[in-house]
């Protein structure tokens, strides 16, 4: 395609850019440092490393009108491969959306995650601020213009792995609310109140995660609510409260199932991005109600921010190792944790300790291996337990034991919180 595409991250345990969930693990890292930069002390500059990585490949992404580059590699061959990414010799096939094939969807999260990142450099980079917001009005009105799914056109490339499930609906949503945060220009917020009815979902509708921003867009609209007095925006309050609802334990509204340890559970595969996700609008929500000194009402209980907090904190010291098997999701972390997660990288020998090249088929014995990875992936954190919190802490198991990049970022806004604040609780 004769486009610099060097740059980004892979997803989770393979070796493919896949530019939707990379698009929305920059959006959460943003946010993460929106609301809790200012308690990361000396890992703030870290986390915004980790995001201008992201906004430099997504710039390159972006470079030409009207077309986004939204993937990397050739994924089914890639996972026809066990290589570490030294050794990488896969199709870089690269694949694009334009007016031709749209695909509001990665277009809308890109947006999101370029106006969310412009937030995070306003102060310290000016220029690369301005940058990044010129780049999302321009890509958020390709995502608005030319609607459809990017998965309708890519089907064979970007399905199973990244189809856009949830359509494309809560992307513009979400893509507008932050072009709203960023902008201030009521441009953004005539949208959302023109489009909102039409770009909404029901409210029963309770998941966050790469593919679905419904819930994310409510919480982040409650704000201009609750804080900026935006009374247009009432109804996104009552949506956010609804979620908020849904996740209490013990309230009649309430529809989130947990372990019998107490780890909110919503499907077998990848289980634990939700819990992060969840986590950090539970946090983020409580900071919101507590500036506009108001509660959740879920029927007849009042629901306070600190009850918010406590419900995320029990999340996370269950990620971290207080839980039946007395395993730490993340890696690295603590005196027990996954030995055998499913990727690459970690799972192959060092180029160091083992510099002749891994062919394509080869590395299938360590995949296959019991030992534990040569590679400490300090860090990642891991698709999670099952609904009876156990794990088996096996490489093939890729629904339990592989760690993702949408797994990590909004925990990353969820530890500074929790770190520096724990007499707040």
């Amino acid at each position: 395609m004769n486009v610099d595409l060097v740059g980004g991250y892979y997803d989770a345990g393979d070796n493919v850019k896949f530019g939707f969930p990379m698009a929305f693990t920059t959006t959460m890292l943003s946010w993460s440092v929106i609301e809790f930069g200012g308690l990361m002390k000396g890992e703030l500059q870290n986390a915004k490393s980790a995001i201008r990585w992201a906004t430099d490949y997504l710039l390159k992404a972006t470079s030409h009108p009207n077309t986004i580059y939204v993937q990397v590699g050739d994924a089914n061959k890639d996972h026809a491969c066990w290589e570490r990414p030294e050794d990488m010799d896969t199709p870089r096939s690269v694949f694009k959306i334009d007016q031709n094939n749209p695909g509001s969807d990665v277009a809308a999260e890109t947006a999101a995650a370029l106006a969310s990142a412009s937030l995070v450099f306003k102060k310290s980079d000016a220029t690369y601020s301005k940058l990044l917001i010129s780049r999302a009005i321009k890509v958020f009105q390709f995502a608005d213009k030319y609607r459809g799914a990017y998965s309708n056109g890519l089907k064979p490339d970007v399905c199973p792995f990244y189809c856009s499930y949830s359509g494309y609906q809560d992307e513009l949503l979400w893509g507008a609310a932050w072009l709203h945060k960023a902008t201030k220009k009521p441009t953004y917020l005539d949208y959302i109140q023109v489009n909102g009815q039409t770009l909404g979902a029901s409210e029963s509708d309770n998941t966050f995660g790469w593919d679905n921003k419904h819930v994310g867009a409510r919480v982040l609209l409650s704000k201009a609510f609750l804080v900026q007095k935006v009374h247009s925006l009432h109804d996104y309050k009552g949506h956010a409260d609804n979620f908020i609802c849904s996740i209490i334990p013990g309230v009649p509204s309430s529809s989130s199932q947990y372990t019998p340890g107490g780890l909110l559970f919503k499907m077998s595969d990848s289980n634990m991005q939700y819990v992060t996700s969840t986590s950090f609008l539970l946090l983020t929500y409580a900071k919101y109600l507590t500036s506009s000194h108001s509660a959740v009402k879920c029927g007849g209980t009042s629901v306070t921010a600190k009850r918010l907090r406590a419900i995320a904190k029990k999340q996370v010291d269950y990620l971290l190792g207080e839980n039946p098997l007395k395993m730490s999701y993340m890696v690295g972390y603590g005196p027990k944790y996954p030995e055998r997660i499913h990727h690459r990288a970690s799972s192959l020998p060092s180029i160091s300790s083992h510099p002749e090249k891994i062919p394509c088929q080869a590395g299938f014995s360590n995949l296959n291996s019991e030992s534990p990875n040569p590679n400490i992936l300090v860090g990642a954190v891991v698709g999670g337990p099952d609904e009876h919190d156990m794990f088996p802490d096996q490489r093939s198991d890729y629904e339990q034991s592989e760690p993702a990049t949408y797994i990590n970022a909004p925990l990353v806004g969820t530890l500074a919180y929790l770190a520096h604040s724990s007499g707040q609780l």
